[in-house]
């Protein structure tokens, strides 16, 4: 494994990071081949899905819109390369914030993410997640809430 590999695989996982906490739509699909299978099994309890990154994208537009604020923080990263494929598994925590009239505003989830990516035209792009969880704290119902004003703001933009 080279050097520039290593940096560029990482960077996908951070710019994934980046592109929902400042809600840089084009940055967190730029990071994904058209196709993509998400396994947030851990989390949703709904099976890994193989989808369109647009359709992923959208929904996590509404979501991240309906929020507050989140912060994803990622470390650790292990990467493995077999030829144009890699593997990166890296821990996170993520933070989400949403102020709120039923409880506490935040929700915290610690655990892993492990991206499959494929060397696509020359660049690392990610075409699989799976989320581990490992733990969780904090009121979990601020998501359906934010879930709920993202997509009404949603319907309001033109």
């Amino acid at each position: 494994m080279n050097f520039e590999d290593f940096t560029e695989i990482t960077r996908r996982r951070y710019e994934y990071a980046l592109g929902i906490d400042t809600r840089d739509f084009e940055l967190l699909r730029s990071i994904f081949t058209n196709d993509i299978t998400m396994d947030f099994e851990d989390y949703s309890g709904q099976p890994s899905s193989t989808l369109k990154a647009e359709d992923w994208v959208a929904g996590c537009r509404v979501l991240f819109t309906g929020l507050d604020s989140t912060q994803h923080v990622m470390s650790n990263p292990i990467v493995d390369i077999n030829g144009e494929r890699a593997q990166c598994r890296m821990y996170m925590k993520a933070e989400h914030f949403f102020q709120n009239n039923q409880g506490s505003p935040d929700f915290a989830l610690g655990g892993y993410y492990v991206d499959q990516l494929e060397k696509v035209n020359g660049k690392w792009l990610v075409n699989a997640v799976t989320l581990k969880i490992l733990w969780n704290r904090g009121n979990r119902h601020i998501m359906s809430m934010a879930a709920e004003l993202g997509a009404r703001r949603m319907k309001d933009v033109p």
